[in-house]
């Protein structure tokens, strides 16, 4: 019943790669199709700090990143699957968090995935 559920992270040294997964498995998701009217981003909090937007993107597909990731991130959606994904290349130290998926438009949140990269 959890709307949320974010999958895909791990431990990987400074270069790799990374693609989470986030799956809108839960109610209200799980019948109808409310999840492609729905904006959906990824946020991430390193330890100590705020959450913060890494990257959004709305029904229709528009794409929006924060700097720091630009040429190394890339958001993508599935309506049909009710999937939202995150692929991380090129990845960085900096780059550690928790990375947590998230409907805008309802202002739901998943549970968080680990991301630990290592220099």
């Amino acid at each position: 019943q959890v709307p949320l559920v974010e999958s895909g992270g791990g431990l990987v040294q400074a270069g790799e790669s990374l693609r989470l997964s986030c799956a809108a498995s839960g109610s209200p998701y799980s019948s109808g199709s409310l999840f492609s009217f729905t904006a959906m981003a990824w946020y991430r909090q390193a330890p100590g700090q705020q959450r913060d937007l890494v990257a959004r993107i709305t029904r229709d597909g528009f794409t929006e990143y924060v700097d720091s990731v630009k040429g190394r991130f890339t958001i993508s959606r599935d309506n049909a699957k009710k999937m939202v994904y995150l692929q991380m290349n090129n990845l960085k130290p900096e780059d550690t968090a928790v990375y947590y998926c998230v409907d805008q438009r309802f202002s739901l949140w998943g549970q968080g995935t680990q991301v630990t990269v290592s220099s």
